[in-house]
Order: structure tokens, then C-alpha cells, then sequence
């Protein structure tokens, strides 16, 4: 995801006290959420709850924010992480069904792309805002290049995350009442230790991989190449990647505040004229992906949990972390959500822009 949203400061609220004291708010806050969440099975807890919570700080008039390298790290600890799931069965499967899992793909991004495109013909959004705030992933592509075609990028941004938070939250309500929940995760305690050696090769190979991404500006590059590179090493038997839950949790926590935080009473006013449409495509989408999935049932013989975060329209790091939670296949997940990344930022400002062109 980008840096934080360009934005005026607040000056109500908890925006009045030090940034200490709402960090303060914010932990105390997020552990008042996440804990009955987590005690209820809901999977994906410390990711909900700390969002939620940060929703909250910043709609209250919290000014505080995640510096952008904390989001660096968080991207290389999830990548790392589903990288250890990586099985050779999967890839096999993968490579014999990829013309359905593009179809899949190519569907999504069509009904997204419509989606931007009935909005903007309507009028309610100023000139193609509409149209990279619908695109289906790849938000910090999209929002750079609604820059640099004049649009509104604080209406961009909204609207990606505001995606990205009903989706992870659809998802994880989904996941806890389909009788999916579940860890997901090593069978070692919060605590306990993990062996030293393969933990610092796998940290090793995990920032040294998502500095290359992150110098070389592939879009979400701190993700996608650690996970290719551990997905690789792990599968040879080169590394063992084993990490610490404290580690994940951390994370997980992490990123709800770097998503929640975003919301703010002045971004909330600047988009209240799109908040019903934006609401509206969200759930055509969603339910579309849906309808995908259940597709991919029925053809693939998946479990529909599997299938319904495989086809879910974004973010990538946020499913991820749904599926790391919940016993689906996350390999399985991540590759959809991999190709579905990859095609749109190859594809899909080409095609923003010759909709954008047209409407």
C-alpha cells in the first residue's frame, strides 16, 4: 500500500493530545477489540480488531500514523509466511488449471473496471477518479497513476481502502460462521522460541529479497518477491521457513492500524458525495467474486472458503492474513490473488485509461 493519505491535520478530538497518548488510545483501544474477537473464533482477530480500532482513532480526530518502512516490514513477515505453505502438490494443480484461474481473474477485473466506468458516467465522481478508485488491486499503482492523469487521489485512495476493509471484513465473517476458523499457524505457543538458524536465514532471504523489490519499484514488490524467493527456497529445501507467532501477531497488528488509520473525519467529508456508489460497487463486487467461486467449486473441487478468499477482490496482504487464519488452502489463495496482482499492474492502467478516455 502507499504512504498515508495526503491530508490537513486535525485539530479536535484526540488530534489535541501527543502522539504518545493516542498510541496509548490506539493499543488500549485495539486490545479492548481484538480480544473478545479472538476469544469468539473469529479468525484473523489481530488484524479485525486493531483495524477497527484504527478506524476509530482516526474518525475521532487521531493524527498519529505508521511510518511507510513498518509497512515494509509487515510485507515481507506475510510474504515469508505464505511462503512456508507453498506445497509441490499446489503447484501442480496451479499449472494444470491456470486458463480457468485466468478467466477467473480477467472476470474480476472486468466487473471492477465496469463498475468505475457506470460511476463516472454518472457524474457523482469528478473526472476518472472513478475509474482508478474501482480498479481491483494494485492500489499504489493506480493512485499514482490517477495522479498523473488529474484526478482526485484522495477520492482514489478512499476507495481502494474502503474496499480493502469491507472485503477483510466480509471475509473474516464468512470464514468464522462457514466453520472455518482456525489458526493457521505453527503449533508452537505465542511465545515459545522457534529454532534460531532458520529463523535468521528466513529473515535473511525475506528483507534482503523485499529490498530488491521495494528499490526496484515493483508494485508491491516487498511482497511478491520474498514470497517467490521463499516459495522456491522452501520448496528445495534450501531454508526452513518457521516464524515466530509474536512475530506474526505483531504484524497482523500492524497492518490493521496502517489500513484504520486512514479513515479520518476530513477524508469522510471529501468523499461523502461517493460513499453510496463506492458502498454499492463494493458489494456488486464482492458478490460477483462470489459467484466466481462458487465456479471454482465446482470445477476445481476446492472447499468454497478456499475458493471465495482465492477470488476476492483485494488487498493482497489483508486475505493473506485472513487465509494464514482460517483452514483453507492459503497456497491456493495467494496464487489467485498473485496472478490477479500481476495482471493489473501490467494491464490494468492501460485499460484505466482507455475506459478513462471514453467516459
Amino acid at each position: 500500500m502507499p504512504s498515508p493519505l495526503p491530508e490537513g491535520s486535525e485539530s479536535s478530538g484526540l488530534g489535541r493530545l501527543a502522539a504518545p497518548v493516542q498510541w496509548l488510545v490506539l493499543g488500549a483501544l485495539s486490545l479492548a477489540v481484538t480480544v473478545p474477537l479472538e476469544l469468539s473464533g473469529f479468525p484473523a482477530a489481530l488484524l479485525i480488531g486493531p483495524m477497527l480500532a484504527g478506524i476509530a482513532v482516526g474518525l475521532s480526530g487521531g493524527t498519529i500514523r505508521l511510518h511507510p518502512v513498518f509497512f515494509l516490514l509487515i510485507q515481507i513477515v506475510l510474504a515469508l509466511m505464505i511462503a512456508a505453505t507453498v506445497s509441490r502438490d499446489f503447484v501442480g494443480t496451479f499449472a494444470a488449471n491456470w486458463p480457468l484461474m485466468l478467466l477467473v481473474v480477467l472476470s474480476v477485473i472486468g466487473v471492477s473496471t465496469l463498475s468505475g466506468w457506470t460511476i463516472a458516467r454518472s457524474g457523482i465522481l469528478p473526472g476518472t477518479t472513478a475509474i482508478w478508485g474501482s480498479s481491483a488491486g494494485a492500489a499504489s499503482t493506480m493512485m499514482a497513476m490517477a495522479e498523473a492523469y488529474g484526478a482526485d487521489v484522495r477520492l482514489v485512495a478512499f476507495m481502494q481502502y474502503l474496499r480493502v476493509v469491507f472485503v477483510a471484513s466480509i471475509a473474516t465473517l464468512v470464514a468464522r460462521f462457514g466453520g472455518h476458523a482456525g489458526t493457521g499457524m505453527p503449533a508452537h505457543g505465542l511465545l515459545d522460541p522457534v529454532p534460531l538458524l532458520p529463523l535468521a536465514e528466513a529473515l535473511a532471504v525475506g528483507l534482503a529479497a523485499g529490498f530488491v523489490g521495494h528499490r526496484l519499484r515493483i508494485p508491491a514488490g516487498a511482497f511478491l518477491v520474498p514470497f517467490a524467493l521463499g516459495s522456491v527456497l522452501n520448496l528445495s529445501g534450501a531454508i526452513a521457513i518457521a516464524l515466530p507467532q509474536g512475530l506474526l501477531a505483531a504484524a497482523f497488528t500492524l497492518l490493521g492500524w496502517n489500513i484504520g488509520l486512514r479513515f479520518t473525519r476530513a477524508i469522510l467529508l471529501h468523499a461523502r458525495r461517493a460513499l453510496l456508489p463506492t458502498v454499492a460497487s463494493i458489494v456488486a463486487l464482492v458478490g460477483f467474486s462470489a459467484l466466481l467461486a462458487v465456479l471454482l467449486v465446482l470445477l476445481l473441487g476446492i472447499d468454497p472458503m478456499t475458493a471465495y478468499l482465492a477470488t476476492s477482490p483485494g488487498g493482497l496482504d489483508s486475505i493473506a492474513v485472513i487465509a494464514a487464519s482460517s483452514k483453507v488452502d492459503a497456497a491456493f489463495v495467494m496464487a489467485l490473488q498473485t496472478a490477479r496482482l500481476v495482471v493489473v499492474t501490467i494491464a490494468g492502467p492501460a485499460l484505466a485509461r482507455f475506459v478513462a478516455d471514453r467516459s
